[in-house]
């Protein structure tokens, strides 16, 4: 009789450790991975968000400069209209070769609609005087107040000791188009 009872106690035993190893495996795959994966999904997403709170501090303190850099650039910008942005660059452009000495053999204006809250005014310009013309040219074209960005530049000698020299730019301007308000 006790080998019975010793029998019964041990298939008692291995159907218990079944069962714990059965729950062990279900809680292991179906409760601890996935649990596991929330948690790590969730701690990168408050890293993210952490990362996005500083940088929203960051834009928060930088925003007088901000604005005050967006007011110059609004103010700055070409008009809207082609015709008025057209006759203000070449207007500057004008006044920048009177300044310098350089004198403005070929101007190329062209749009580009790469938006629709801004046009974009590609003009290429091509001028000819000594170097020092050229440069005090080009710096007129970086210090003035419009909104330009000189794209290439290519500078050529015309004669032999390199006293006359050919300078070709191409300037982009911005023309900000103001979104209709309803």
């Amino acid at each position: 009789m006790e080998a019975a009872v010793k029998i019964r106690n041990r298939q008692e035993f291995l159907v218990v450790l079944t069962v714990a190893a059965f729950a062990l495996l279900v809680g292991v795959d179906f409760i601890l991975e996935p649990l596991g994966g929330w948690w790590s999904s969730r701690q990168a997403q408050i890293r993210e968000l952490r990362t996005q709170v500083a940088e929203g501090r960051q834009l928060l303190r930088r925003e007088a400069g901000i604005r005050s850099r967006w007011a110059d650039m609004t103010a700055n910008a070409l008009p809207a209209n082609t015709s008025l942005a057209e006759q203000k660059l070449l207007t500057a452009v004008d006044g920048w070769s009177r300044s310098s000495g350089a004198e403005v053999t070929s101007l190329m204006p062209q749009w580009k609609n790469e938006s629709t809250n801004y046009l974009t005014l590609t003009c290429r310009v091509e001028t000819a005087g000594s170097l020092g013309t050229l440069s005090q040219f080009l710096y007129d074209l970086e210090r003035g107040p419009l909104a330009l960005r000189l794209d290439s530049l290519e500078l050529t000698a015309r004669d032999k000791e390199g006293q006359q020299m050919t300078l070709s730019a191409e300037i982009n301007g911005l023309a900000l188009l103001q979104p209709n308000r309803q």
